[in-house]
């Protein structure tokens, strides 16, 4: 006998309706992914050696009832059209400050019009403290922010675009990179995709964030890395990339000359990183070989995350190359040049994880295994769902 529907006292008609389309869609992605998807592992704690921090995974939270907030659902176009009156990074698009877009046909790089860093040359180029004291310290920062366009055509993600343009898109990496490395001890290269993460703007962009000071999470790294070389006589990640190779069940795909894992302490649903397979500490030494494949590893998995739930897949992604400036002086061959992706979405492409109460204040927990996480990107197409 089939048991019959039923809802939480008092919840209202518009309420009454979600719920069920939240059922439906879990009955959905039950058929898709079988149970043993959600429920592969005991609740436990996994450690991250690059932080020194630990993740609590829960699998069996992500079939939980869901009541909460969800995104708008984006399956059909990556931006908005091409129009420079409703535009500002489009080819001749009119920005806040006034200034107008030059008509370009590739890439282009311009300094941030509402910059969190800013290089005022009538500073001392070493940053003062401002206060002094073991409680409250503050001190002057100095750097550069710039807005890096990836392709004139606002509709298109790296998803859609040739390997050819995502080649563009790493020669314009590299070459801000070279630029910037001797000034900045760290050139921070990053992306945030989708409203979801706060983008402001759909047109297919990242931006660079240099600073003359080494923020909190790679200084971390640094140290880890540098310990565990010292310890140990070996590379962190180089090691993790011949156990991911050797075990494979986090492996998302890879070329000859690249790897992408959900990592084993990974804090987000379908968080990867991706990592090379000969080591290399920065992104401006890579080779030609190796720029080749990575602009074919990136479509791949960017592919993928578009193909899980069918929708343009949001994400904030970052490049963690080697620290610059003093740093260039100084061994840093502990480091492995890193990309990694954080995606917010949990189970479909309208609900997403939110990190919130005990994760802010204790430690983030995680609702999939890692290892079901990769399973899941790995078996999906390498054709794009749109062009099927």
């Amino acid at each position: 006998m089939k048991r019959a529907e039923s809802f939480p006292v008092g919840l209202s008609a518009s309420l009454q309706s979600d719920h069920s389309s939240f059922l439906k869609m879990a009955s959905i992605l039950h058929g898709l992914f079988p149970t043993s998807v959600f429920h592969s592992a005991m609740n436990h704690r996994r450690y991250n050696p690059l932080r020194e921090e630990w993740v609590i995974v829960a699998a069996n939270r992500v079939s939980r009832p869901w009541q909460g907030a969800t995104e708008a659902d984006t399956k059909s176009k990556d931006g908005f059209p091409t129009l420079t009156t409703i535009n500002p990074l489009a080819p001749g698009g009119k920005r806040a400050n006034g200034k107008t877009s030059p008509n370009y046909t590739s890439t282009y790089v311009f300094e941030n019009d509402f910059p969190s860093l800013t290089d005022d040359g009538n500073r001392d180029e070493d940053p003062s403290e401002l206060v002094s004291d073991q409680l409250y310290q503050s001190r002057t920062i100095r750097g550069t922010c710039r807005v890096l366009c990836y392709h004139p055509d606002s509709e298109l993600s790296m998803t859609r675009m040739s390997i050819e343009q995502i080649e563009a898109v790493i020669d314009m990496w590299i070459a801000q990179m070279d630029e910037l490395q001797s000034k900045y001890e760290w050139v921070q290269i990053f992306e945030n995709k989708g409203a979801v993460v706060g983008c402001s703007n759909p047109h297919p962009h990242g931006q660079l964030w240099a600073s003359n000071f080494l923020p909190n999470y790679p200084a971390k790294e640094y140290k880890t890395q540098k310990a565990y070389k010292e310890r140990t006589g070996k590379v962190m990640l180089m090691e993790v990339v011949k156990h991911e190779l050797e075990v494979k069940e986090r492996v998302v795909v890879e070329n000859d000359e690249w790897v992408v894992v959900v990592p084993f302490w990974a804090t987000w649903p379908f968080e990867t990183m991706l990592l090379p397979k000969k080591h290399v500490i920065s992104l401006n030494e890579i080779n030609p070989e190796q720029k080749r494949l990575l602009a074919d590893i990136i479509r791949r998995l960017l592919i993928k995350y578009d193909n899980l739930f069918q929708c343009s897949f949001p994400f904030g992604m970052g490049w963690q190359s080697a620290p610059t400036g003093r740093y260039l002086q100084e061994d840093r061959s502990f480091w492995t040049l890193r990309a990694i992706y954080l995606p917010p979405l949990l189970r479909s492409a309208t609900v997403r994880k939110f990190m919130a109460g005990y994760e802010l204040i204790c430690e983030p927990q995680r609702d999939i295994t890692p290892e079901k996480a990769a399973a899941m990107l790995r078996e999906q197409n390498e054709v794009h769902y749109l062009e099927r």
